[in-house]
C-alpha cells in the first residue's frame, strides 16, 4: 500500500452558510445580505463565510451568527436567553461549480429566533434585510423595490428551501416552534408561529386544546399578558419535551 501523499489532492475551502429564520409581521422571514464584492456582486445571498483554520464547523457557524445578527447560539440544556437562537447543522453542499472562485464546500446551518430587529450589514455584505421566504424563493428571483429581480447567489435558493422545509417538518414532531417565541409567550403567539411557518390558518380552539394537552410541551408561568389586546392571556414557557407525542401534524393544503 503506497504512503498517503497530501499533494496528490487538490485543496478546497470550507464555508458555513446560515439560514436564519424568524417570524416578522406574521410572516416567515429569512436574513438576506446583498453582496458587496464579486462573485455575484449586487445579488442577494444568505449570510456566511469561510471557516478559519483553527475553527470547527459549529464554532464557525456560531461566530457568523453573532457577527451577522448579534445572536448567540442557544444551548438547549440551558434556560432560554433573550439574545439566544436555536442553531443546528442543516446539510452539506459541494457541487464543484457552486463557487466560481475555487472549489468550495459549504456546511449550511439553520438558526431560529424570535422576532428580530432590523439587521446590520457586516463583512462583505453591502446591505442586509429580513425578507419573506416566499419572496426570496420566487422563481423569478428576488429584488427590493426598484431593483431588477435575480436568483439568490451561489446555490443559496436550494439551501434556503431546504432550511425552510426542515423547520416546517421539525415543528410537527418537536418543540422547535418555541424557538421562534420569547421566553414567555401565549398560545395565540405560538399558533401564529405555526401559521407563519406552515403558511396555513389554524383553528384557535383546536390548536389550544392540542398544545396544552401535549405532555411536556408547554408549562404555565402563572402570569398573563394583554400585549395582544383584549382579555388577559395566560403565559407559558417551553416545557422539557423535545419530541411531541402526539405530533402536531401539518394540515393538508
Amino acid at each position: 500500500m503506497s504512503p498517503y501523499d497530501p499533494s496528490a489532492f487538490e485543496p478546497f475551502a470550507v464555508t458555513v452558510d446560515l439560514v436564519v429564520l424568524t417570524v416578522r409581521r406574521h410572516a416567515l422571514c429569512a436574513l438576506a445580505v446583498r453582496r458587496g464584492e464579486p462573485p455575484f456582486q449586487g445579488r442577494w445571498a444568505l449570510p456566511g463565510g469561510f471557516v478559519r483554520p483553527d475553527e470547527d464547523l459549529s464554532a464557525a457557524a456560531a461566530r457568523e451568527l453573532i457577527e451577522e445578527t448579534g445572536l448567540c447560539a442557544h444551548d438547549p440544556g440551558a434556560p432560554a436567553q433573550a439574545n439566544g437562537a436555536h442553531l443546528e447543522q442543516l446539510g452539506t453542499y459541494g457541487d464543484p461549480k457552486r463557487d466560481p472562485r475555487m472549489r468550495v464546500v459549504s456546511v449550511a446551518h439553520l438558526a431560529l429566533a424570535p422576532d428580530l430587529p432590523a439587521p446590520r450589514a457586516g463583512g462583505d455584505a453591502h446591505s442586509a434585510r429580513w425578507a419573506p421566504v416566499e419572496a426570496l424563493l420566487n422563481q423569478g428571483g428576488y429584488g427590493r423595490e426598484g431593483e431588477q429581480a435575480a436568483p439568490l447567489a451561489f446555490d443559496h435558493a436550494q439551501i434556503l428551501a431546504d432550511g425552510v422545509e426542515r423547520a416546517r417538518s421539525k415543528i410537527e414532531y418537536s418543540s422547535l416552534a418555541t424557538a421562534f417565541c420569547p421566553p414567555e409567550f401565549t398560545v395565540g403567539e405560538l399558533r401564529r408561529v405555526y401559521e407563519a411557518v406552515w403558511g396555513v390558518v389554524l383553528d384557535p380552539r383546536n390548536f389550544h386544546r392540542k398544545v396544552t394537552g401535549t405532555p411536556g410541551f408547554l408549562v404555565p408561568t402563572g402570569g398573563t399578558t394583554t400585549r395582544q389586546g383584549g382579555r388577559p392571556a395566560q403565559l407559558f414557557r417551553a416545557g422539557g419535551a423535545t419530541l411531541l407525542n402526539p405530533p402536531m401534524l401539518r394540515p393538508e393544503v
